[in-house]
């Protein structure tokens, strides 16, 4: 099969060069072009899988300029945007006008491939598996997408964990993606094809767990027709996962750090042990530590799991991931609903980037299929339920309030980061995010400087 062509579009011919470089690297045909006009011309003869539009402007307006003038001829190729700069407003703009991923000005060959492999077709993919890109429980097409350095720094030691095939602790609130990133340590593991088991720890009772774990023999207790095999022997050299372990009982904890100590199991009903291999991988979207001081966590078995420990942010804090998420469930629904949405209005994907999103990518995922149902070309604000409407523009007014309070503890503290974020009961780092988040600027801080007083 003939290698994917890539085009890369960029008037600085340094930059030009060092992106053909890179994509190289992956076996796939470069073709380079100065301009736009240049770049549409061979579309004509030949149609690449993919175009890379290097931007040489500080705003990236030349690069949005390029993704207008070719989607105007080519609405279904692949775009990535590379900017010497990542906001609030480029990631709108660039949504709005069709870029399917964007990349900030310096990243890796990692980072390149492993957004060439979100957007290119599958079917001329030549690219090498990377962790960015997994399927879950070979069934769930659903990725791990994003391009924030707090998650990128993330799955780099997720895979040393992986190899290292240690006990793991995931925690991260509901909706972040624990189990897609259990499933990407199991598939990043000397354990990759051997099973990964999952335990529902919410939904298994006290009295059933004994039996799913261990397994039970014929006649064991009333219903017990025939031998079954727990979850033990089914993950036997492959990987046992507990999904919201935080929900688990102390009596069934003590279970479980019985077997973890022995790696032996007994079936239900049966008299002979029969020894055991699985890595143990756990995951809660409740504090471990928290649950310690309120003697509703066993400590020696938060110890035995919290060899690895990997914390997914929330939503919120990974604003740069949302439009890439919209472009990709906006892609992945039109093909479930079989629509043709090529977008969202401007006011949309606003209000949709200051929204909190409590609950995460499966929130997100969630109100998106449900404006779809009513979307034509674009979804607007009025495709959404008429209570997520209101969710929206209650979480503006509570960030109005935010951003009010916000600016008073500075004043108050003479710009202080240290102290305001004292009082505010956050971090430095949350600061910092809500300063940017609400557009604060310095020049405040001189206003501040120049209204105090000075001491005769």
């Amino acid at each position: 099969m003939d290698k994917a062509v890539i085009m890369i579009k960029a008037e600085d011919g340094d930059l030009r060069r060092t992106l053909s470089r890179l994509v190289s690297r992956q076996e796939f045909q470069v073709w380079e072009s100065s301009g736009a006009d240049e770049l549409i011309s061979s579309c004509q003869d030949r149609l690449p899988a993919l175009i890379l539009i290097a931007s040489s402007q500080k705003g990236g307006q030349d690069g949005l300029q390029a993704v207008r003038e070719i989607r105007s001829h080519q609405p279904e190729i692949p775009l990535i945007l590379v900017t010497t700069l990542s906001s609030e407003e480029l990631a709108i703009e660039a949504l709005r006008v069709g870029v399917s991923d964007y990349l900030k000005m310096p990243f890796g060959a990692a980072d390149l491939a492993a957004s060439i492999k979100r957007n290119l077709p599958a079917s001329r993919s030549s690219a090498a598996t990377t962790p960015g890109v997994v399927r879950l429980n070979q069934v769930d097409e659903d990725k791990l997408i994003t391009q924030s350095p707090a998650m990128g720094g993330m799955i780099s030691f997720l895979k040393k964990a992986a190899a290292a095939d240690c006990n793991v602790l995931i925690t991260g609130e509901t909706g972040t993606g624990k189990e897609l990133v259990a499933n990407l340590i199991h598939q990043y593991s000397p354990r990759a094809q051997n099973p990964l088991v999952i335990i529902n720890c919410a939904a298994i009772p006290d009295t059933l767990l004994e039996s799913e774990l261990f397994g039970y023999e014929k006649g064991a207790f009333t219903g017990a027709f025939a031998r079954k095999e727990g979850a033990l022997r089914m993950a036997d050299s492959g990987t046992l996962f507990f999904d919201e372990i935080g929900d688990m009982s102390l009596q069934a904890q003590a279970k479980v750090l019985r077997i973890m100590e022995t790696r032996e199991v007994c079936r239900v009903g049966g008299t002979r042990t029969v020894p055991f291999n699985v890595r143990f991988i756990a995951a809660t979207n409740k504090d471990p530590e928290q649950l310690m001081k309120e003697d509703r966590f066993r400590s020696d078995l938060y110890f035995r799991f919290n060899v690895a420990r990997i914390f997914l942010p929330p939503l919120r804090e990974r604003k740069e991931d949302i439009v890439l998420l919209l472009e990709y469930f906006r892609q992945k629904l039109n093909r479930q609903f079989g629509k043709q949405v090529e977008g969202f209005t401007p006011e949309a994907v606003k209000a949709l980037m200051d929204y909190s999103w409590p609950g995460n990518i499966w929130e997100l995922r969630n109100r998106l299929e449900a404006a779809f149902i009513g979307a034509g070309r674009e979804i607007a604000l009025e495709n959404f339920p008429e209570f997520f409407r209101r969710q929206l523009q209650e979480d503006q007014d509570l960030s109005q309030d935010e951003r009010s309070r916000l600016i008073a503890v500075l004043f108050e503290t003479k710009w202080n980061k240290t102290k305001a974020a004292q009082q505010l009961l956050w971090s430095r780092m949350t600061l910092y995010r809500k300063m940017e988040k609400y557009g604060i600027p310095p020049l405040l801080q001189e206003e501040s400087r120049t209204t105090t007083p000075k001491p005769n």
